[in-house]
């Protein structure tokens, strides 16, 4: 405990004597005319974390919204039909995808961000369309190049 304090204090004292000598350096140079290039850092020493700028408030004026697509909603709805009609609950579809069980959750809700690969899982375990022009419709099975 007292090494930690005789260690701060040292730390303390030492970066005094350098403030105090890159002050003294400063008015010196400035006493014999030399020219001296300082620069302020922004908000130094002070507590501006959560100022309010210029850009900040044109953000917040900016109508555009960014966002990621989601499932729609008749995605979700194929996905739950199809589940049901197989007899599959949620846990046993997302078992047998190897996903969890809190995604068919979401694409079902339409909250997920569709991706080609789990959809392409879920349309092979459902055996229904999922992407495209024909969603809902049964998969055709691929037939294999001989």
């Amino acid at each position: 405990m007292v090494r930690i304090k005789v260690h701060s204090l040292w730390c303390l004292f030492i970066r005094m004597v350098v403030m105090l000598i890159s002050r003294h350096a400063i008015t010196s140079a400035q006493r014999r005319g030399e020219e001296v290039q300082t620069s302020k850092k922004w908000a130094a020493g002070q507590n501006k974390q959560h100022l309010v700028t210029k850009n900040t408030a044109k953000l917040d004026r900016e109508t555009e919204e960014l966002h990621h697509d989601r499932v729609p909603l008749e995605v979700g709805k194929v996905i739950q039909q199809g589940r049901q009609e197989k007899g599959l609950t949620q846990k046993d579809l997302a078992t047998k995808i190897n996903e969890k069980p809190q995604i068919i959750a979401d694409y079902e809700c339409g909250r997920a961000i569709p991706n080609n690969q789990v959809m392409g899982k879920i349309e092979r375990a459902i055996g229904l369309k999922l992407r495209g022009k024909d969603i809902g419709q049964p998969l055709e099975p691929k037939t294999k190049k001989k």
